[in-house]
């Protein structure tokens, strides 16, 4: 309402009836802290006391409203006792809250508001409407401390409306299961199997690595992440890391990640590197109470039987080999269609002890 027609209005005495529940126009003439006093052109000035300006709790009024605004109220009572008429201005903006929540509820259009942290889920203030959001539809996963989304904004759909009720309910898990979905359909779209892709750890499991590969994770089991014996993915990867890899095969919504090259596999050159009667060089990887794994390269281990060991009778490896230490043997037997290589100390022992007793070959 201009200046010229209440200027009119108190000329004429022209006073308006104010009457409960309507809406009414008016000008700020004073504020305080805790109260905002307007003219709103009828015989008694309205009052908006901080609590029906607003839920958050200490609001100064001074740093909202300044003398002069013109804003709209709603009529709680037409004489609150003391001549006055008793104004709200936050049930007028809760019943433009729940005209927006009710057209998102029946459009099924998704919201966003500034959550706070409640007993069994958030409570967000949308235009002064409250909605619920309960815990179990905050995330499409488990969140153990949902005091992590205090005064951050989320986005829902209103799964339920009944205001009279008091009942409005909120789902972000929707959404988000939504948006992942959308997205691991638009990287399948791209990818195909022997692909070299790039992604980040997710997870790290006692089986393998789940690799965030930009919308859709794919798994780097245990098994395929090293041409080796892995014992331990956590002490390979962690979360965060950056991992280079292809993809082994894609099922479904499923993928499967290696690291396994098969140009790198060390079995390609294994029939020259390993023939039978070379003398080659490892470490004793692992025993067991027939033998102990000696472990070539990268990839390739062979068995060196408890018999071939030593030339002396010894009951177990360890009685003579321990875990690291550094062997020379000579290869006895190469199975490579099965890739296992077989090694003797006892046969190295036996060739270089003949050598030695060769006689030197007069001229």
């Amino acid at each position: 309402m201009s200046e010229e027609s209440f200027a009119q209005m108190l000329d004429n005495e022209e006073w308006k009836e104010i009457r409960t529940g309507e809406v009414v126009d008016g000008r700020v003439i004073a504020v305080k802290p805790d109260r905002i006093v307007l003219n709103i052109g009828g015989k008694s000035d309205g009052i908006i006391t901080r609590s029906e300006y607003t839920s958050a709790p200490d609001v100064d009024l001074t740093t909202v409203v300044s003398v002069g605004d013109e804003m709209k109220a709603k009529v709680l009572k037409s004489n609150d006792g003391e001549g006055q008429v008793a104004l709200t201005y936050r049930k007028l903006v809760a019943d433009n809250g729940n005209k927006k929540l009710e057209d998102a509820f029946n459009n099924q259009e998704p919201i966003t508001g500034v959550a706070k942290n409640i007993k069994g889920g958030l409570e967000v203030i949308v235009d002064e409407a409250r909605v619920f959001i309960p815990a179990s539809l905050i995330s499409d996963t488990f969140v153990k401390d949902l005091s992590v989304y205090n005064g951050k904004e989320v986005t829902f759909v209103i799964t339920e409306y009944d205001p009279k009720n008091r009942k409005i309910i909120g789902d972000c898990k929707q959404l988000i299961v939504a948006a992942k979905k959308a997205a691991a359909e638009a990287v399948l779209s791209k990818i195909k199997e022997g692909d070299t892709i790039e992604g980040t750890v997710k997870n790290v499991t006692d089986f393998g690595a789940f690799i965030d590969l930009g919308g859709v994770d794919g798994l780097l089991h245990i098994s395929e992440m090293s041409w080796g014996r892995t014992e331990n993915p956590k002490k390979v990867y962690k979360i965060g890391d950056s991992v280079k890899c292809f993809i082994k095969e894609i099922n479904g919504d499923k993928i499967a990640l290696s690291v396994k090259y098969p140009d790198l596999n060390p079995w390609n050159n294994a029939a020259e590197k390993y023939a039978v009667g070379n003398v080659v060089k490892g470490t004793v990887a692992r025993m067991t109470d027939f033998g102990a794994f000696v472990q070539l390269e990268d990839g390739i281990d062979a068995l060196l039987h408890v018999s071939q060991i030593s030339r002396d009778r010894i009951e177990k490896p360890s009685d003579a080999l321990s875990i690291g230490q550094e062997i020379e043997a000579k290869v006895v037997d190469l199975n490579e269609a099965d890739k296992k290589i077989s090694l003797s100390i006892k046969a190295l022992l036996n060739d270089n002890e003949a050598q030695e007793e060769v006689p030197a070959t007069e001229e």
